[in-house]
């Protein structure tokens, strides 16, 4: 429910002993003067890579709080400086501890309002805050969301697979043994998946996909989102495999969306025999060659083939080092 301005919880900080002005932004060229914020932790969310993607609320919100926790203190400042605020900042991460909690919440119990942000995008998803979330709900205090960027929802718009159902996983286990047997029970989500991937590990992140789900399976890659050189790549996971593993890691920041298995996807069956048929032409031939020439048996495409190719030789390859 929204809070009326005259609303006695609300309060402008005191700015004086400090030294610092009045609560204020700078947008389009002009200053603005921020509402008074109720006291309690408001959860930002902030642009995950162009500027101009926050809100309003976000900038006065960050403006008027007493402190605002920030996962990089030095990525967060940017954007303040950029907006012309100058509130403090303070470190709040992965590592930080009960005692800097109990500290935050303290300080809250005391009538302050802080302001809660991680790197890029929406506080908690994939990034630290819950602890201190539900730390600050134990003790009562008020909890403020101000809703903006996902990196999450961008690139499920963005990827052109259906948004109706989904589900958002974060990150996949590193090790690749366990990240098959994530994707394994991922492939049971009877909608679209949602993945963060470090952009070194995206290449065999999505040979195990193709692997585990099914080289049919249709999906995107997307990078850099609203950034100056913002790409998505779409396709399916075998042809996707096949692409990155030729081109190498990205740079940059990745989100995967990957959907539903089609209608037609290849059953066990079929799979088990195209792995004999590429198993068999890897003996004698090159990765490269052996995929052409199984592509050209099945009438399957080539990229295909190819991608499926790779997770067999690098199978192989794991079983020898063993």
């Amino acid at each position: 429910m929204t809070q009326r301005s005259d609303d006695p919880r609300r309060r402008s900080p005191d700015r004086s002993a400090t030294g610092r002005g009045p609560a204020v932004y700078t947008a389009f060229g002009l200053a603005a003067e921020a509402e008074p914020l109720s006291p309690g932790l408001h959860v930002v969310a902030t642009p995950i890579g162009n500027l101009k993607d926050v809100t309003f609320r976000a900038l006065s919100t960050l403006a008027a709080a007493d402190a605002v926790l920030a996962e990089d203190t030095r990525v967060t400042r940017t954007l303040l400086a950029h907006y012309g605020i100058t509130t403090p900042l303070v470190a709040y991460h992965e590592h930080s501890g009960e005692g800097v909690r109990e500290r935050m919440i303290a300080r809250m119990k005391g009538g302050e309002a802080l302001a809660l942000v991680s790197d890029a995008g929406t506080p908690l998803v994939s990034d630290p805050g819950f602890k201190l979330v539900q730390a600050a709900i134990e003790a009562g205090l008020a909890i403020t969301p101000i809703p903006g960027p996902s990196a999450a929802i961008t690139a499920l718009v963005a990827a052109g697979l259906p948004t109706d159902r989904f589900f958002f996983e974060g990150f996949l286990p590193q090790k690749s043994g366990a990240r098959r047997n994530r994707l394994a029970t991922l492939g049971a989500v009877p909608g679209t998946l949602v993945l963060f991937e470090a952009p070194h590990r995206l290449p065999e992140m999505l040979a195990d996909a193709a692997e585990v789900l099914g080289g049919t399976r249709p999906a995107a890659v997307a990078r850099e989102l609203t950034k100056l050189f913002e790409t998505v790549r779409r396709g399916d996971l075998a042809g996707l495999a096949a692409e990155y593993a030729a081109s190498g890691p990205p740079k940059g920041e990745v989100v995967v969306v990957i959907g539903t298995a089609p209608d037609d996807a290849p059953g066990p069956e079929a799979d088990a025999d195209l792995d004999a048929r590429i198993a068999a032409a890897l003996a004698r031939h090159s990765i490269k060659d052996a995929a052409s020439l199984v592509a050209d048996e099945t009438g399957l495409k080539r990229r295909e083939v190819y991608a499926r190719a790779l997770v067999l030789a690098r199978r192989a390859d794991d079983a020898g080092d063993a």
